[in-house]
């Protein structure tokens, strides 16, 4: 059995989870200080693609990394190329999976009480010393929750990834690829064996969270 659809999901929803994790933050953080209209503008631009069909991301990032694409010419200059690469699913798995952790990590901000970073620059602490000492400890429970669920939603991705970077065997092929081309060509054992290992994956992230989310409530009791 060829394991690398499962290697290259979870590779490509690793790099991605970490790409996520601090472009979300970073935005969560600017955003929560935003007026209000300003805030709403930016909400919406930022969680789009979580309400948008998968492939019409995909087809965006076509229009933006294609080949034929002004911006896909220029780096090819360079010979960096996202479409039909393992890479190109990691910018596939990024766009999919930010708003997931935007929105969590926005929400945990929300709830972070300000008078702790009041009192830490009464003390003459820096704002980089709140955020990563006071601020991202006290949110940390929902932001870890945030991170497991980006993670889940790029490794089961599929819409933007067969778009960007299709399915080569040992080159591009996903677990969510790997499951569309076997039932494709009848092979439904070959099929259900990779769906089986997606289930446990997707349980042992959803307990995780699960877990997360009780040790975040016995906190605030």
């Amino acid at each position: 059995m060829d394991l690398y659809p499962l290697w290259n999901s979870l590779r490509i929803a690793a790099i991605s989870s970490v790409l996520v994790f601090f472009m979300g933050i970073f935005a969560a953080y600017y955003a929560v200080r935003l007026p209000r209209v300003l805030k709403g503008i930016l909400d919406v631009f930022l969680t789009l693609p979580l309400v948008l069909p998968p492939t019409v991301c995909g087809y965006f990032l076509l229009l933006l990394l294609g080949n034929k694409r002004p911006l896909g010419i220029v780096l090819a200059q360079f010979g960096i190329k996202f479409v039909m690469t393992w890479y190109g699913g990691v910018i596939a798995a990024t766009v999919v999976a930010f708003p997931l952790m935007y929105r969590t990590a926005r929400g945990a901000f929300e709830s972070f009480d300000e008078t702790l970073a009041y009192s830490g620059r009464t003390l003459g602490l820096s704002n980089t010393y709140i955020f990563w000492r006071i601020r991202m400890p006290a949110c940390k429970q929902g932001i870890m929750a945030g991170m497991v669920l980006a993670f889940a939603r790029a490794l089961g991705e599929y819409g933007a990834t067969s778009m960007l970077i299709g399915y080569t065997p040992g080159k591009t092929a996903t677990i969510s690829t790997t499951v569309y081309q076997l039932w494709r060509t009848n092979d439904d054992e070959g099929a259900f064996i990779w769906v089986m290992i997606n289930l446990a994956i997707s349980a042992a992230v959803l307990l995780t969270v699960n877990m997360l989310e009780r040790r975040n409530r016995r906190a605030a009791v």
